[in-house]
């Protein structure tokens, strides 16, 4: 059987983890959710493409999150579909820079924050961004890395 975790890369550049280290921080987040996931990094150009398509937004953002509905089909399966991420390299790589973080500590925090998202997390409402905050401080604590949301890390 294959993978349920899909990554493809239409760039890699300034740096991008292996798609193992990609896939296996996104199982960490779907914890004993299982289903079909994409992941692709993208360059500049098509993170801001997405962005104003989807949001509304003329910007390139760090990830981007697109759940996938769930049909009757998809119940009878194993692996449903849960969804598609978009990361884009140059974004992260310069918010890690200017945050003072090691860059796979946050493209950790990218890859579990959009897979949160895709099973239904959110940060709207305070009372949701603590609960989202608390699943990503979990989640990257299992998997070795500092609190995201501490100041310095």
């Amino acid at each position: 059987m294959s993978d349920p975790i899909a990554v493809s890369f239409a760039t890699r550049r300034p740096w991008a983890p292996s798609a193992h280290r990609l896939a296996r921080w996104a199982r960490a987040a779907l914890g004993r959710r299982r289903g079909e996931l994409s992941i692709r990094i993208v360059t500049r150009s098509e993170s801001r493409r997405l962005n104003r398509t989807y949001r509304g937004r003329d910007y390139p953002t760090n990830v981007l999150s697109f759940p996938a509905g769930r049909t009757v089909q998809d119940r009878a399966r194993t692996a449903a579909p849960l969804g598609d991420l978009a990361v884009c390299a140059a974004v992260v790589a310069r918010e890690a820079r200017l945050q003072g973080k090691p860059a796979s500590a946050h493209w950790a925090h990218m890859i579990v924050h959009g897979t949160l998202h895709v099973l239904g997390y959110d940060h709207e409402r305070p009372r949701e961004a603590q609960r989202m905050e608390r699943r990503e401080r979990t989640v990257l604590a299992r998997l070795g890395f500092p609190d995201p949301y501490r100041s310095g890390t």
